[in-house]
């Protein structure tokens, strides 16, 4: 595609022009960029998301990278060629909960439902020395069990994934965990019933209160009571 250069040039520009640089204010802007690449090839819709993703991580830039991440996910073309070393590549430099959210529930998880990353590549992140890979493999399961984002129920696989980081104590990776837990528990009480039972020992609290609540009430916190 040429001029992906001035398409992020103008990305940037456009943001930097807005009132409230929020995700609603925003989300036009990347709708126009979807559809001004909705003919290109998947290797320049990649180098696109790659420049934003590059240009994201300078110091004096706005977080944008979940703009090429939308980006490439609603390509279908270069959703479907994301192998381990591409996501890789994207998630370069992954910092904060809201673009590892936005990349395990549009690129990674979707790749791994979809068989273009395998069990293991997910397990090595779960692994990772880096909170936020770790948080990686717990979200990407979420993909893989969330009917608004296309999961259809994988409880064998998000419970391996589970099971490696029952004892992380990172915040991130904690949130993480009850995320997945609550997401997954539809298809398969049981399993994450007893998933609380065996690794009781070694959750953190947040994760057996709001998992135990969900599984008592179907909700994530418990009803405040109605003042009479």
């Amino acid at each position: 595609m040429p001029g992906f250069k001035d398409s992020v040039d103008d990305l940037f520009l456009r943001v930097s022009n807005l009132p409230v640089g929020s995700i609603p204010a925003i989300r036009p802007i990347r709708r126009d960029l979807s559809r001004h690449v909705s003919g290109a090839d998947t290797e320049s819709v990649l180098a696109l998301v790659l420049a934003i993703v590059d240009r994201s991580l300078q110091d004096d830039e706005p977080d944008l990278r979940w703009v090429g991440y939308e980006i490439a996910h609603y390509h279908r073309p270069t959703l479907a060629s994301l192998d381990l070393e591409t996501l890789e590549r994207l998630g370069h430099g992954l910092d904060s909960w809201d673009s590892v959210d936005v990349f395990s529930l549009y690129l990674s998880g979707p790749a791994w439902r979809n068989g273009q990353i395998g069990d293991d590549d997910v397990h090595i992140w779960a692994r990772s020395p880096d909170r936020w890979w770790r948080r990686v493999a717990l979200v990407s399961t979420v993909a893989l069990n969330l009917k608004a984002r296309g999961g259809t129920g994988d409880v064998h696989r998000t419970m391996a994934v589970c099971r490696m980081l029952a004892d992380d104590g990172d915040d991130m990776v904690v949130k993480a965990l009850s995320w997945a837990l609550r997401v997954v528990l539809p298809y398969d009480r049981e399993a994450v019933a007893d998933f609380l039972v065996e690794y009781d020992h070694c959750l953190a609290g947040r994760v057996k209160r709001e998992v135990t609540t969900k599984l008592r009430t179907g909700r994530k916190n418990p009803r405040r009571a109605v003042r009479a």
